[in-house]
């Protein structure tokens, strides 16, 4: 993936060094531990985003920042290429909702390392990368693409970068109002049917990352030969069912939160080959 030389975002926040994010609860402190362990110890890729807003589900989730945030140092390359993917996001999802007479709003990128707290409560580098609805932040602890590669098996930097682009599509569903609709539905349902909404979830945010992927390679044309199949392994191997192999030798399909290995790569095929939002419509298809 030829990166360097391109646009950097300015919406990143580097909050590695200023301990728990930087962040103190202007609410009531809400945790998410038993999250974090729901989540396999860490194996599951992510954190879906519904759940996060259940949990906050009665709370103001404000919060209260000790100042502002510095952007990452020069000379940190892993920072870099994180600004350049981000600021490619923010062109690409301006454009295509331009084209639909939308506005789109960037999210902001937290960098943070081990723990952070946001308006959904404490996030840990256990989880994933995850985003907050509340204060539509992304929050990313980089160590996560050295597990990525060493542990699941899912190296490359374009496999990175379908990781933040995946993020980024669910910032896209909470702009469109998707996000709160479905979590409203998710509360009155029992836990199997409220899992299976929220793989159609993670599968349109998938479908949304290949939306990226298809007009940034358009526009640019930064992509090199096995890039995609760099992300194509990528959403292959951090689907539920491999993770569940991995983690605990069975799979459990009433568990799953983010869908399969197979219907992951399917939904972000569908969105590169067609690079039309409408053909992410993964809650209302019949058929995952």
């Amino acid at each position: 993936m030829k990166w360097e030389g391109h646009r950097q975002s300015d919406n990143v926040e580097d909050r590695r060094g200023s301990g728990m994010g930087g962040f103190g609860m202007g609410g009531r402190r809400i945790g998410i531990g038993t999250i974090v362990v729901a989540l396999l110890g860490g194996w599951i890729f992510g954190i879906d985003p519904l759940t996060m807003l259940s949990v906050m589900s009665g709370g103001s989730g404000m919060i209260q920042e000790q100042g502002p945030a510095p952007a990452p140092p020069p000379g940190d390359t892993p920072a870099a290429f994180v600004s350049t993917v981000l600021a490619d996001t923010e062109d690409v999802w301006t454009s295509v909702m331009r084209q639909s007479n939308g506005t789109y709003r960037a999210p902001k990128l937290v960098l943070f390392r081990g723990a952070v707290m946001t308006s959904c409560g404490r996030g840990s580098a256990a989880m994933g990368p995850f985003y907050c609805p509340e204060d539509q932040r992304i929050y990313i602890d980089l160590d996560f693409f050295d597990t990525l590669a060493n542990r699941l098996g899912a190296g490359g930097d374009f496999a990175q970068a379908y990781v933040i682009a995946h993020e980024v599509g669910h910032h896209v569903q909470n702009l469109l109002g998707i996000s709160g609709e479905v979590n409203q539905m998710r509360g009155r349902m029992p836990e199997k049917q409220a899992n299976l909404l929220s793989v159609r979830v993670e599968l349109q945010a998938d479908c949304y990352a290949g939306v990226w992927a298809h007009h940034s390679q358009k526009s640019k044309g930064w992509l090199e030969q096995g890039d995609i199949e760099e992300a194509l392994n990528a959403a292959a191997q951090i689907g539920d069912d491999t993770l569940q192999r991995k983690a605990q030798g069975t799979v459990v399909p009433e568990s799953f939160t983010h869908g399969t290995g197979n219907q992951r790569v399917d939904w972000f095929k569908r969105g590169l080959q067609s690079g039309n939002v409408a053909q992410c419509n993964a809650l209302e298809v019949r058929q995952l």
